[in-house]
């Protein structure tokens, strides 16, 4: 029988938005596999996985999630996690991988996935969706992503300050992940095109050193990695306005 890998999105930091359907499956699975940096610290994933599974079922495999420039270290600690997973892949039956947020945006799953179809033939793959930053962030600040026919934009700010200030220049809402070493750049991509007075950012939602401010206070001083940024549309014409 061939053994299934399940990416399970456990939200971005609060254990209560792990969906009731990732819970199940993290229970049910025999292994769960959490990704931790080098230096082996606790990460947002494993510290809500243990909210819900006992430790001794959570299996630790180091990435090289901190990694930006060596692109042969990455490389190398992929290759190593990919036959960490492989080999429990090879000894159990169901494998989960807890991921922050939700496995299919900008997941340390995605290319563990592509590492196994390859180490391991005929594995099965599949995601439970997860709740997002961008949601969860919208939820606790009351910025409204999308109404009516807007779009919506998710840029990766390790992409550079040109992508966000393309998308700030259009008309809909624009989300900027893992910003946080570049809050300066943001902050004055935000007042270029006038976008600043509405946007609000979080960081470390759902946990004790969390923090939501409003754009506007931005002084260019760097914040956490993994910090998120919501730019609401420009919105006229009161309700349904853009129905």
């Amino acid at each position: 029988m061939s053994s299934k890998l399940v990416g399970v999105g456990v939200g971005p930091g609060d254990p209560e938005l792990v969906t009731v359907k990732g819970v199940n499956t993290l229970r049910s699975a025999d292994v769960v596999v959490v990704p931790v940096m080098d230096g082996g610290e606790r990460g947002r994933a494993e510290a809500t996985v243990l909210h819900y599974v006992p430790e001794e079922k959570v299996v630790r495999v180091v990435f090289a999630l901190n990694e930006r420039t060596d692109r042969a270290r990455r490389e190398a600690a992929w290759d190593a996690a990919g036959e960490r997973v492989a080999g429990l892949l090879r000894e159990y039956e169901a494998v989960a991988f807890a991921t922050i947020g939700d496995p299919n945006v900008y997941s340390t799953f995605t290319y563990l996935a592509q590492t196994i179809v390859e180490l391991v033939p005929g594995t099965i793959v599949e995601t439970v969706p997860g709740i997002t930053a961008m949601q969860d962030l919208a939820a606790r600040s009351g910025a409204v992503l999308t109404e009516g026919t807007e779009p919506l934009t998710l840029v990766p700010v390790t992409a550079g300050s040109a992508v966000l200030k393309d998308a700030l220049a259009g008309p809909g809402t624009v989300v900027a992940y893992k910003f946080g070493r570049q809050a300066a750049e943001v902050a004055e991509a935000l007042r270029e095109t006038g976008r600043i007075g509405d946007a609000v950012w979080g960081s470390a939602l759902g946990l004790a050193e969390e923090s939501i401010r409003p754009a506007a206070e931005l002084d260019g001083e760097p914040l956490p990695y993994l910090s998120t940024l919501i730019a609401p549309a420009r919105r006229a014409g009161g309700r349904g306005g853009k129905l």
